[in-house]
């Protein structure tokens, strides 16, 4: 037999395994306390008004449920999106010609490479940033590099410099609220700041907003799309971290002539997301008031918030900081110069308690910074957020002797 058999594309020799399912396999192997993924609480899903919307679904609208639909998505859940979007996001004017519906944001982070990435074309991101969105962008072979950011976000100076290193880069990408992994919330006039360097490039910005609904202390920044006068922005959102992530439901909003190319690569990739799960999607937002679901998700995620912040003052060793997010899931830590996470990863997880060394969240090895770490505080309960704070504490004071 061939010894190149099988002769795989090039594009995989970019792709590492996520670090983040890498290591949520390991804490399923026994009994770890996982502050690894992004997972929202069980807790917060509206099991009964699902259920009943899934009811409903099937008895009025069951042939058309399990059909194939277009590949735009459901006309009503579109619809209902848009008019989301203009109450509560402010981004206004967006017809059903702007709006698509995907498998969620990760969906959508693969088809903007689908259609704008070809080998070697650079990608800014965030420095760190959400390291599936890394492996989505290298997956097409780009090269993707990170913009220094600082407590209030992304550094408008620091993009510019890049841009004029390299004119011609495809995409910029950002999480403005909340960022995975730092929690960060970019400030409105850095987000100023960002489109006014943008609109000098030929460059496309996809703005991410995944946690944006779910804020707990702080008053709401407009979106980036809200300030974006040259139709450059491309808007992603998701029901994962609101509703449920087993729908696998999200939807992209920006120019119709990309919207356009999204459809013909979606295509290409699956036709379409999941009828049912839209119908399903749709009904709930008929029936029952999401606002106030929300709400319910904020009470339980903002206690959470409060209790490992609480557990992380009173156990860690000196030396070790971290930021305090206004919202989101997740909170980013710093520890002292010379201490690798990922090592310190291997004997937490010996004493019971897993987390995201910080590395894998930037775009390059010469840029990351290995005493960092993500830590989810959304997924256990109060009691086993306290002892796995103070499992990985006492971790950390050994390997600080």
């Amino acid at each position: 037999m061939n010894s190149n058999f099988p002769n795989y594309a090039e594009r995989m020799d970019n792709l590492n395994a996520s670090a983040i399912r890498e290591i949520l396999k390991l804490a399923a192997g026994g009994n770890i306390i996982s502050f690894a993924g992004g997972l929202p609480s069980p807790e917060s899903f509206p099991l009964e008004d699902i259920k009943k919307a899934i009811d409903i679904v099937m008895k009025e609208e069951g042939p058309q449920a399990l059909q194939y639909c277009s590949t735009e998505g459901h006309p009503g859940l579109r619809e209902k999106l848009l008019k989301r979007m203009a109450e509560h996001n402010g981004i206004k004017g967006q017809t059903m010609d702007n709006i698509i519906l995907v498998n969620g944001s990760q969906q959508g982070l693969d088809l903007a490479g689908k259609i704008f990435l070809n080998k070697g074309d650079v990608v800014f991101v965030e420095e760190p940033t959400y390291l599936a969105a890394i492996n989505a962008f290298k997956a097409y072979q780009a090269t993707v590099i990170g913009v220094p950011t600082d407590e209030d976000g992304i550094i408008p100076e620091e993009l510019e410099k890049m841009l004029k290193k390299y004119p011609n880069a495809k995409l910029l990408y950002v999480i403005p609220d909340f960022q995975n992994p730092t929690g960060k919330t970019m400030t409105y006039e850095r987000r100023k700041g960002l489109i006014e360097v943008v609109n000098k490039y030929p460059i496309v910005v996809l703005e991410d907003n995944p946690y944006g609904e779910l804020r707990y202390t702080g008053e709401m920044v407009p979106s980036i799309k809200t300030l974006d006068t040259m139709d450059k922005v491309v808007y992603m959102c998701t029901f994962s971290k609101v509703l449920a992530p087993g729908f696998r439901l999200g939807w992209m909003t920006g120019k119709k002539e990309i919207i356009t190319k999204i459809a013909v690569a979606k295509q290409a990739t699956d036709l379409q997301s999941g009828t049912f799960a839209q119908h399903v999607c749709n009904k709930y937002l008929e029936l029952f008031d999401l606002d106030a679901h929300i709400k319910e998700v904020m009470e339980i995620y903002g206690h959470r918030r409060a209790v490992m912040l609480d557990a992380l003052k009173k156990e860690m060793p000196e030396g070790v900081s971290w930021v305090v997010p206004e919202g989101g899931l997740f909170l980013w830590l710093q520890l002292p110069e010379g201490i690798d996470a990922g090592e310190a990863l291997k004997e937490c997880i010996k004493n019971g308690v897993a987390y995201v060394p910080g590395a894998p969240f930037y775009a390059s090895e010469e840029t990351a910074k290995v005493n960092t770490a993500r830590f989810n505080f959304s997924f256990v309960d109060d009691d086993t957020l306290r002892k796995g704070v103070k499992a990985c504490a006492d971790t950390l004071k050994t390997f600080l002797k």
